[in-house]
């Protein structure tokens, strides 16, 4: 577990892994990362707005450089991933090789009832409720093989869900 000090979080869009990260880095006394408002500070505009002006392909070359560097920090990080981040091979290797990874999983219900309208969401298109379906069927066996843990988040709270991945991730051995 010494060299994977870092926690990452991955997930659906509207499983909650940002305010999740929060918690988590908050109540371990680590820093927290979100990936994608880290790519949004690196690039100095929105998701969306590459999305629109680059497309997708590039997006995702941004946020394979992004998650890189974090994950290269000495200082262990708690890392909120973009819910595509595990769409690449060398992402999901990145994260295993690097991380603890932990999924958090919930029901189309609740990504429904979070997501709402696809709001500053470019996957979502004019059919949210159906493509979240799409994206969620076809991303499930990657977040599988990526994450150490699956925690359930329907119906908790983000400070639940923080505390039940403390409960079961792994300490660093610290050097004495």
């Amino acid at each position: 577990m010494e060299s994977r000090p870092h926690v990452a979080l991955i997930g659906m869009m509207g499983s909650g892994k940002s305010t999740v990260g929060f918690w988590l880095a908050r109540s371990e006394g680590l820093r927290f990362v979100d990936l994608d408002a880290a790519i949004e500070e690196y690039q100095g505009r929105s998701i969306s707005e590459i999305f629109g002006a680059e497309g997708e392909d590039r997006f995702r070359d941004l946020e394979q450089e992004v998650l890189a560097q974090c994950l290269e920090s000495s200082e262990p990080l708690v890392v909120s991933c973009g819910g595509g981040i595990v769409l690449r091979p060398d992402n999901r290797a990145l994260l295993r090789d690097r991380a603890w990874v932990c999924w958090l999983r919930a029901t189309m219900e609740t990504l429904g009832q979070r997501v709402r309208a696809g709001e500053n969401r470019p996957l979502l298109g004019d059919d949210p409720v159906d493509n979240l379906a799409k994206i969620s069927a076809a991303r499930s066996g990657l977040y599988t093989e990526a994450a150490n843990e699956i925690v359930d988040v329907d119906g908790l709270e983000a400070e639940q869900v923080a505390e039940q991945i403390r409960r079961v991730r792994p300490r660093p051995v610290s050097a004495r």
